[in-house]
């Protein structure tokens, strides 16, 4: 048999991809080294349409939202479970010049559809410290991913379309038809690796940042309103009965993946800012992201080896970007389309040809 794709990783970014691929009518192998720490399985699974203290939408957010609620949703329809929770986000202003900044920015129309409320003052919440106010966030939520990725992953395994094995480039042929892997033949394959791309010999070029975040469980003694995701610079992701995800740090200086004391201090710090409530840490975990230098997916075919192509570098947008990304990455591999430009990986081919020179190699 001559599998349609090999997908290399089953993080967010390749179980989407491949279920996508799958779904189309080809023929899928996935093969991943399960592992309790990567990065999806570890973060919170935000989906906020607003990015950041800039306050401005999140990149094709009005495409990419009604992709996700529409992916989402199919799957739990078809295993029967939640898995998408869809909640406001509450960003609560952190002084009067981001109140200032806010108000500068809201009388466009286009966040009609994203902002329900801007308040100015505290909105007299038990528990929650905003003396300078927010504003709530519609379209936002969070996805259960380790629940996802289980599910997809359980389902492949019934049907022999994992390997459930760390992938040995050493193993991997270039063929005229496509690619071998272990007497495995496939004419296409899709490395979704996360930061582990950095040691792709294929595709070390591309200019990926691991990108270190530590995440805390934290249990209130008095629960304070699960109806909203709070924000006020980490995030705040009720998982119900006074259970709380605190998140994230950035650490780009120490890729590892140990938790570590001065994190769990700042991520507690910052939610004593939130919340003067009594709390408790139940949990700690770290993940490595894979993060880009301007802040776009990476996604494209080699520049010399057509059988190979990448998809990856979503950082913290995942959750958000993987659904409407996957269906526009398939149909650009079955030549139905061409990649938009602000992910192609193109936009680095300088970089190749400087990396292959220094390497000695063939392009």
């Amino acid at each position: 048999m001559i599998y349609d794709f090999i997908v290399v990783g089953h993080g967010l970014a390749g179980a989407i991809l491949a279920e996508t691929l799958r779904s189309r009518g080809n023929t899928v192998l996935v093969i991943d080294e399960p592992k309790a720490n990567s990065a999806s399985r570890v973060a919170a699974g935000l989906l906020n349409p607003v990015a950041g203290k800039r306050f401005a939408k999140s990149w094709l957010v009005d495409t990419l939202v009604p992709a996700a609620d529409a992916f989402y949703d199919a799957l739990e329809v078809r295993y029967g479970r939640e898995l998408f929770f869809h909640k406001p986000i509450y960003k609560i202003f952190s002084t009067i010049e981001e109140q200032n900044t806010w108000m500068a920015k809201s009388a466009d129309d286009t966040w009609n559809d994203y902002i329900s409320a801007t308040h100015t003052q505290t909105i007299n919440q038990p528990g929650i410290e905003d003396p300078f106010g927010g504003i709530m966030i519609e379209k936002g939520g969070f996805l259960h991913v380790y629940d996802m990725l289980d599910l997809l992953a359980e389902e492949l395994l019934q049907q022999n379309l994992m390997l459930p094995e760390r992938f040995e480039m050493k193993e991997l042929e270039l063929t005229e038809e496509g690619v071998s892997y272990k007497n495995i033949k496939a004419k296409h394959l899709v490395f979704c690796e996360g930061y582990q791309v950095i040691n792709n010999p294929y595709f070390a070029w591309l200019p990926l940042q691991p990108t270190k975040g530590e995440v805390l469980e934290v249990q209130t003694e008095q629960n304070f309103s699960p109806e909203c995701i709070y924000n006020k610079g980490v995030y705040v992701v009720p998982e119900g009965a006074g259970r709380f995800i605190i998140g994230a740090t950035y650490d780009w200086r120490n890729p590892d993946e140990e938790i570590t004391e001065p994190a769990a201090g700042e991520l507690s710090e910052k939610f004593r800012q939130i919340t003067k409530k009594d709390f408790e840490v139940t949990g700690h975990w770290a993940g490595i992201r894979p993060a880009v230098r301007d802040r776009k997916p990476l996604a494209g075919t080699h520049p010399n080896y057509k059988q190979l192509s990448v998809f990856n570098g979503m950082g913290s947008k995942g959750v958000l970007m993987a659904p409407y990304l996957s269906q526009h990455f398939a149909d650009a591999l079955a030549g139905q389309t061409e990649l938009m430009p602000d992910i192609h990986i193109s936009r680095y081919f300088s970089l190749y040809y400087d990396y292959i020179k220094h390497q000695n190699l063939q392009p």
